[in-house]
């Protein structure tokens, strides 16, 4: 099935949709915070989306590494980050930048003799988050590329999560200096490799070379399309149980009704998720009691990847929460991970990692 990126003119009764939201809580209306959460001032304004340009609607710059990164800053003497687009950010370890091709995103000088580590975080993550990450990657020798998408861009894909998908592909194609590479996903970062699988998926012939210079991968707390109304709610409004319950309505009833300009994507994505042309060695932690990246829709990536010859390493914790085992089990989470690039010959200095432990 090929789903060509192309926008949707949406037509609707606005009256007639406010009142339906309406009668999820009672009578009670969320939808002008709901609205809020996906960087929409109006009801009318958020289902506009699907053919407004993203520039348009941006989350606060909190949510988000800052939209208004420069070029190159130091977070730490010895890290640096730059920004390459609002959605994409290249943490290397000196303080310099990369001039790059704005459409290909191919850099223009070339790389040192290192791996690259492409982290597809979970939604409304933080940079002090992902600077432990990308920190663990970098003292053994990596660049990391870290891809977000706002939460609007999840909501509506053919304007927002399959552009960010076509830039991560873009750069994993055209930067091949980076001869070896590791995926760790987070979370979403599950839904938006299965986009860059859509991607890749138009032209088998030019991305198997990215395919082949993946050489491992780890997924966090991976979350399927069924698990899409749980862990949105949780992630815009972990505070808030009443505005979780009708955020997840509104999800609910806008994978219902939005079935060509959303669901089916997520299906589709779901669907490469699950088969995964990559098949590099691959490490899965998951806990129990994560009612987002489930242990059972998980478990259930896990065996179909089995099938197809992958090697899978399975982590699974009694008790932590949905990407939060790194922070409940860290020593056991780091051994993992640590042992996994090991295996794959991506431990430059095993005192580092010996220190982290």
């Amino acid at each position: 099935m090929n789903f060509a990126s192309k926008s949707l003119r949406i037509t609707f009764n606005i009256a007639t949709r406010q009142s339906e939201l309406k009668t999820w809580n009672g009578g009670k209306s969320y939808f002008p915070a709901i609205c809020r959460s996906f960087g929409a001032r109006n009801f009318s304004q958020l289902h506009s989306k699907s053919s407004t340009s993203p520039s348009v609607f941006c989350q606060s710059k909190t949510d988000l590494l800052p939209a208004t990164v420069p070029a190159s800053i130091m977070v730490k003497r010895y890290m640096s980050v730059q920004e390459l687009t609002k959605n994409l950010y290249l943490f290397t370890e000196h303080e310099r930048k990369f001039e790059k091709d704005s459409k290909t995103l191919r850099l223009k000088q070339d790389v040192d003799d290192k791996p690259l580590v492409v982290i597809l975080s979970w939604l409304q993550s933080k940079q002090t988050h992902l600077s432990k990450f990308a920190k663990l990657y970098m003292d053994q020798g990596f660049d990391v590329l870290v891809a977000q998408i706002r939460p609007w861009q999840l909501l509506w894909p053919v304007k927002g999560s399959q552009q960010v998908a076509l830039d991560i592909v873009n750069f994993m194609a055209n930067n091949d200096n980076y001869k070896q590479m590791v995926l760790h996903g987070f979370s979403v970062g599950g839904y938006m490799w299965g986009e860059c699988l859509m991607q890749m998926d138009k032209d088998r012939e030019r991305y198997q070379t990215v395919l082949d210079r993946i050489i491992g991968q780890v997924w966090d707390s991976a979350a399927d399309i069924t698990e899409i109304p749980v862990g949105v709610p949780k992630a815009l409004f972990p505070r808030n149980p009443k505005l979780q319950s009708a955020l997840r309505n509104y999800m609910l009833y806008h994978l219902k009704t939005f079935q060509e300009a959303a669901t089916q994507h997520y299906v589709r994505s779901s669907q490469l998720f699950h088969i995964n042309y990559c098949h590099a060695p691959a490490l899965f932690f998951v806990s129990k009691t994560d009612p987002v990246g489930a242990e059972a829709s998980n478990r259930r990536v896990a065996d179909s990847w089995i099938s197809n010859g992958v090697n899978v390493t399975w982590k699974c914790f009694d008790k932590s929460p949905h990407v939060g085992h790194f922070i409940k089990h860290r020593e056991e989470y780091l051994n993992s991970l640590f042992e996994h690039l090991r295996s794959i010959n991506m431990v430059k200095y095993p005192e580092l990692m010996r220190a982290k432990l």
